[in-house]
């Protein structure tokens, strides 16, 4: 009979995640994660089988995580363009405000590109939250078209915070977003 697992998946997942963006996803080895949850190398190699595994374990978690907050901010904002901002602005928030951070976090990002699986759940992502964002411009000509730019503008003005590092993310991006909104004009159908 199989031994009870004192640590679930979950809560195991949750801790790689943590070592991953604290410390970059080199940092997480067997060893550190063994250290760090209480269990031994062996029984993580037991459940993983290879470091590769582990880090896509721990990052496909990471994007449930993301999908279910995008799902959870898209259904709580207007259907508007400032409910668009609100939801943009909504998913900022767990950058934090530390421009540093933010960027160990784009390392991150280099392991999705990396990972075919990872790459096609980021698209999904993507695919998913261009048409929250395109529900809010729903009576606007090319209501798809906005959503796109509006999209690179907030990734774009993410990395420009990074380099200023102006006050509050959030803040930051909001403003960006409502200068993106003013310069497009978002006519009815």
């Amino acid at each position: 009979m199989p031994r009870r697992r004192t640590v679930s998946d979950e809560q195991l997942l949750a801790m790689v995640l943590a070592l991953i963006q604290a410390q970059g996803p080199d940092a997480a080895t067997f060893a550190a994660v063994a250290k760090a949850s209480g269990l031994s190398g062996s029984t993580l190699v037991q459940r993983f089988a290879t470091k590769a595994a582990m880090l896509r374990a721990a990052l496909l978690y990471a994007w449930d995580r993301l999908d279910a907050e995008t799902a959870r901010l898209a259904g709580t904002v207007p259907k508007t363009p400032d409910g668009a901002v609100a939801l943009l602005v909504g998913l900022s928030q767990d950058y934090g405000d530390d421009a540093a951070a933010y960027g160990e976090g784009l390392l991150v990002l280099r392991e999705d590109f990396r990972d075919p699986v990872l790459r096609a759940r980021g698209a999904a992502w993507g695919t998913a939250l261009m048409a929250d964002i395109a529900q809010c411009f729903g009576s606007a000509k090319a209501p798809e078209t906005i959503a796109r730019l509006m999209l690179s503008q907030w990734q774009g003005s993410l990395l420009w915070w990074g380099f200023g590092a102006e006050g509050p993310v959030a803040a930051y991006v909001e403003t960006e977003l409502r200068r993106f909104l003013g310069a497009v004009p978002v006519h009815s159908a």
